[in-house]
């Protein structure tokens, strides 16, 4: 009955920070930066991994991947958001909603598997040198990162297609997009199966990643602790700081957004916590932000590849 008497929903309104016209403003040049130093920063790894082939290693297929992902994951909302903040009437279709959805899942599903994978190859380079050719070939880093690809997909295609056959009793979203969580708060009936597929593709998609992070990252530094040179020490540690600086911050906002208790009372709630658009955000811009300064741009090699680059460039000329 509750779903014979749900009125169709054509359209939704994105709230966001309607009322607030300054912080919009401010928001939108600031997002607007953002997002061109995500697109020059990620692009020009994904260049570089391409066209220089001292980085065709499973790291930098690695990086590759992520630097891609995190270039699709901003763009599928980064443009619409910003079109919003200057728009009076913030709405987006069902169907637009549903892709929206669709594509932010899927990418952050998929990041959390790749950085699982990331942290097993930094494993493999550390702990066992000398059979990392043979066990990180080139057959089993591609099938890792398609594994990575087709996992985020597939949860994200069955989570938005069971999310958005709930019945609606409202069309106001409390939220800059169509984020799964904050579309869920709309729902007029029990959504507590929709919780139970969230906790289990969250424990599957992204603590077990994480228990395999924790697991590598031990032996490794039980491995580098080992090492009687100190030089060799900081070599070894400094190859796996930057990715694990990016797991934390990574980790930190989306186990926040998705992991923290939530009650029927709290997901009907009318007023979404600030805290929560703000880490959404941050989780959103910074991270695909950082990973390229973090993880790979100060990275020896790259700098070798960018220099590598401008040469040729000035060669051609």
């Amino acid at each position: 009955m509750e779903w014979e008497n749900r009125s169709h929903v054509e359209e939704f309104f994105l709230k966001g920070l309607s009322g607030y016209p300054g912080l919009e403003r401010l928001f939108f040049v600031l997002i607007l930066m953002m997002y061109a130093a995500i697109l020059v920063g990620n692009g020009t790894l994904i260049t570089l991994s391409i066209f220089d082939s001292h980085l065709h290693t499973p790291m930098y297929f690695f990086l590759g991947n992520l630097s891609f992902l995190d270039i699709c994951f901003t763009t599928s909302s980064i443009p619409f958001t910003l079109v919003s903040f200057l728009s009076e009437r913030k709405t987006i279709s069902f169907l637009g909603c549903a892709v929206q959805m669709f594509l932010g899942l899927a990418m952050g599903t998929t990041e959390c598997v790749l950085l699982g994978m990331m942290a097993f190859d930094r494993y493999v380079a550390i702990c066992n040198p000398l059979r990392y050719p043979l066990i990180m070939s080139k057959s089993s880093y591609v099938t890792m990162a398609t594994g990575s690809w087709f996992s985020g997909v597939a949860n994200s295609a069955v989570q938005t297609a069971f999310v958005m056959r709930l019945p609606f009793c409202g069309n106001v979203i409390n939220h800059f997009l169509c984020e799964i969580l904050a579309v869920m708060k709309m729902a007029c009936t029990d959504i507590s199966g929709n919780e139970v597929i969230m906790l289990v593709a969250t424990t599957l998609l992204t603590l077990m990643p994480l228990l395999l992070i924790v697991i590598s990252y031990s032996l490794i530094i039980s491995s580098i602790l080992n090492i009687r040179s100190a030089e060799g020490r900081s070599k070894a540690f400094s190859t796996c700081s930057a990715h694990f600086t990016v797991v934390i911050i990574f980790y930190g906002t989306i186990l926040f957004m998705y992991m923290k208790p939530k009650s029927k009372d709290k997901l009907n709630a009318n007023d979404l916590d600030a805290t929560d658009k703000l880490i959404s955000m941050f989780y959103g811009v910074m991270t695909p932000l950082l990973n390229p300064l973090i993880y790979s741009l100060r990275n020896k090699d790259v700098k070798e590849a960018i220099k590598n680059l401008k040469g040729r460039r000035h060669f051609k000329w």
